[in-house]
């Protein structure tokens, strides 16, 4: 074939010693590229801008300024679209959907968003600053499918906090700005009267209620599983609660939950056992944790469709799907709050035993580091319902206590850190200890507590895994930087 092919040619003259021939063709594909490139410039964009404390700023400034403050953050928000050639729609008082094309999108990106910065500066006499939540969706294959992506994008936003930017690009999530904890307190307590109606209702539709926190459990986590147990007992349902490893720290506790004090052999049980209790007429409820990987037994939220999820911790971009109730409060200190709210509202009348009581102020004492950090209002009222339920503080506190070996531990990880500019550095050794990552967690908070130190992060190795836990105040959020790692938690935990 090839010799006909170069025989007698006049264009191809080859020597005997050449056995191939090499062809090279030129298309110009100028012009499609620029085709290509235009189309995807053109689509569009669609975006979600939320308000994120527009009755609390209005409630803190007299009447008369009200309309000028609403028109000033109305002015800010259309002239910084506009300028990106966008339609800007406000839907209502707090909410605005905006469209644009995408090739403005790597501009906004940029300017990572200052949108969110210059609201702030808005004031006319209104103590707090006003802050914007905004969701883009892009990559769709339709214009619903890009506004589907900018719902989901705006949830994601206020589930982290508010105070910030998150686009979601197909499957990918990217987040700027909440670098800043300043959080709107709400003192409003609508919103768990709702939820507890809810919770009720699902309750009452399911026979049976399987409740689990987060793996390697600590006592918020218990405490809030403790408190939707006596939901479901009030309303006479069975539960059980998913338990795997019982550390140190929770030993006192769960030990006050004995068949001598009453309780039923099975209220705590293992995964594999949750299992095979678990089918679609089971409640799965999820408490102190909204990321599947991190639940007890992920494998339980396949088994049922009916899964409600309680948490106070900033979402990420991996979220339990479908939840028939979900409750994710980033204002909240803790999961017991959360329960504890929730628990006055579900009947007239929740009776709590002293242990029960007992279980949920140490989670409240816990995760506030004794009151100290992301303390409420709402924080207290909780307190002094447990307090008006049974709970004894001198009793948690001993329950609290830890052994010498944990203490020891405790010390000499403090006394060998190290401190570079605001931040604190520590490995706690892990050698005989029970329960080494809740040291580990102690140790940061301990951290903090020298002067200058704006975060801490310990290091812990367990059977050749690093894990590492990170505290800090306010002025830095150190999620941002264990979302970086694979990690999460809260803005300053």
């Amino acid at each position: 074939y090839f010799d006909t092919m170069t025989h007698d040619s006049t264009i191809v003259s080859l020597d005997e010693s050449n056995e191939y021939l090499t062809a090279m063709y030129l298309f110009d594909e100028t012009e499609l590229n620029r085709y290509i490139r235009e189309n995807e410039e053109q689509r569009l964009v669609a975006g979600l801008v939320y308000i994120d404390n527009y009755d609390e700023a209005l409630d803190s400034i007299e009447d008369v300024k009200r309309s000028l403050l609403v028109a000033l953050i109305d002015r800010k928000v259309n002239k910084y679209f506009t300028e990106i050639d966008a339609l800007v729609r406000k839907i209502e008082n707090d909410k605005y959907f905006v469209v644009f094309k995408n090739q403005y999108l790597g501009k906004l990106r940029e300017d990572r968003f200052s949108i969110i910065e210059d609201v702030k500066t808005v004031k006319v006499g209104n103590e707090m600053a006003v802050t914007l939540s905004i969701g883009i969706g892009v990559g769709g294959d339709s214009y619903t499918k890009n506004y589907e992506y900018a719902r989901m994008a705006i949830d994601l936003a206020l589930g982290r906090g508010g105070d910030q930017v998150v686009v979601r690009d197909n499957e990918d999530v990217t987040y700027y700005g909440g670098k800043t904890n300043k959080q709107v307190e709400r003192n409003n307590r609508v919103k768990a009267r709702v939820k507890a109606h809810a919770l009720r209702e699902v309750i009452e539709s399911r026979e049976h209620v399987i409740i689990m926190g987060h793996s390697i459990s600590d006592v918020d986590s218990l405490g809030a599983a403790i408190g939707v147990y006596c939901a479901a007992r009030v309303l006479g349902k069975k539960a059980q609660i998913v338990l795997n490893e019982v550390t140190s720290s929770l030993r006192p506790l769960v030990e006050g939950f004995s068949e001598e004090k009453g309780y039923p052999a099975d209220l705590f049980i293992k995964s594999e056992e949750a299992i095979l209790l678990t089918n679609r007429d089971t409640l799965v409820m999820v408490v102190d944790v909204n990321r599947p990987s991190y639940t007890e037994c992920p494998e339980l939220l396949k088994r049922t469709d009916t899964v409600c999820v309680f948490d106070h911790h900033r979402q990420s971009s991996e979220v339990i799907e479908n939840p028939v109730l979900s409750y994710i409060e980033p204002y909240a200190s803790s999961a017991c709050e959360m329960v504890a709210e929730i628990l006055q509202y579900i009947t007239d009348s929740v009776k709590l035993r002293p242990e029960e009581a007992d279980a949920m102020y140490a989670g409240l004492m816990i995760d506030t580091n004794n009151f100290i950090s992301k303390t409420g209002v709402r924080t207290f009222e909780a307190a002094a319902f447990l307090k008006k339920s049974g709970a004894d503080i001198t009793r948690v506190r001993l329950k609290l206590r830890d052994d010498m070996q944990t203490y020891k531990a405790r010390a000499e990880a403090v006394k060998n850190a190290s401190v570079e500019g605001a931040y604190a550095y520590a490995e706690c050794p892990s050698e005989g200890l029970e329960s080494p990552t809740v040291v580990g967690a102690q140790v940061a908070n301990e951290l903090l507590n020298i002067t200058g130190v704006e975060a801490s992060f310990v290091f812990t190795v367990v059977k050749g895994v690093i894990y590492v836990s990170a505290r800090s105040y306010d002025s830095m959020n150190v999620q941002l930087v264990m979302e970086r790692l694979g990690g999460g938690g809260h803005s300053t935990m």
